[in-house]
């Protein structure tokens, strides 16, 4: 695992981003790259946290296990923000399942360095205490939207956020893993990726999406886009 040593700018995890050269580099030592690959486990319900994960080419959900075994997504991570909120509020073990969405990279962190880094009231602390209360208010938006809006618009609101996260129009995306984020059956996954790719919106194969016309995208999805992408945008854009 290589260490670390981009400059601030050239960091693609934005919330990382957003802090000072002297601040990012002091952290630069601590940090290793690290690539996740699909569906890999890296924070696990009840175990004790080793690792915090700030994306920067991949995207994480955030699940929530029922007794049967049935998980549905309460939350997605990007290269705006970190994984690692318990950690961050002192608790010890995770309260949730998180593992990675779409395969890339990102920067790991120990917890242990991870709590030193955030002690008292340094810079990283601001700023990942700013993601989570923008995290918390976007995990509302997703509960509000999964009760009130139709299947199309939250697929086209969840392929938009991921496409936000990731430096490509391309990524690897099974219909399966949708139906088991947005909590359907895949049937109806398939027919609404059949009608988006019909009027052009996306190309879909062999577990591939290409977003080509994110306008009609935008246009398909509910007002929950708009409201999530604020959210975040107004987050990074404070210093």
């Amino acid at each position: 695992m290589s260490t670390i040593t981009a400059a601030p700018e050239r960091c693609r995890n934005r919330l990382l981003g957003t802090l000072s050269d002297e601040d990012y580099l002091a952290l630069a030592p601590l940090l290793h790259a690290e690539r996740l690959r699909s569906r890999q486990v890296v924070c696990q319900r009840g175990k004790a946290a080793a690792h915090v994960y700030f994306p920067t080419g991949c995207v994480l959900s955030v699940l929530t296990f029922m007794r049967s075994g049935i998980a549905i997504e309460t939350g997605t991570i990007g290269m705006e923000g970190f994984s690692g909120i318990d950690v961050l509020l002192g608790v010890p073990h995770w309260t949730d399942t998180t593992v990675c969405q779409v395969e890339g990279d990102c920067m790991c962190m120990s917890a242990s360095d991870f709590r030193k880094a955030t002690k008292g009231d340094s810079a990283l602390r601001r700023i990942l205490q700013r993601f989570v209360a923008v995290y918390l208010s976007l995990v509302s938006q997703s509960v509000a939207c999964n009760r009130l809006h139709t299947i199309e618009e939250r697929f086209a609101r969840w392929v938009l956020l991921t496409h936000d996260r990731l430096p490509g129009d391309e990524f690897a995306l099974t219909q399966e893993f949708i139906a088991d984020m947005l909590g359907v059956h895949r049937p109806s996954v398939s027919v609404v990726a059949g009608a988006f790719q019909q009027a052009g919106y996306i190309r879909y194969s062999r577990g591939r999406m290409t977003i080509l016309d994110r306008r009609g995208l935008e246009s398909a999805s509910c007002e929950c886009y708009g409201v999530c992408a604020r959210r975040i945008e107004a987050l990074l854009g404070r210093h």
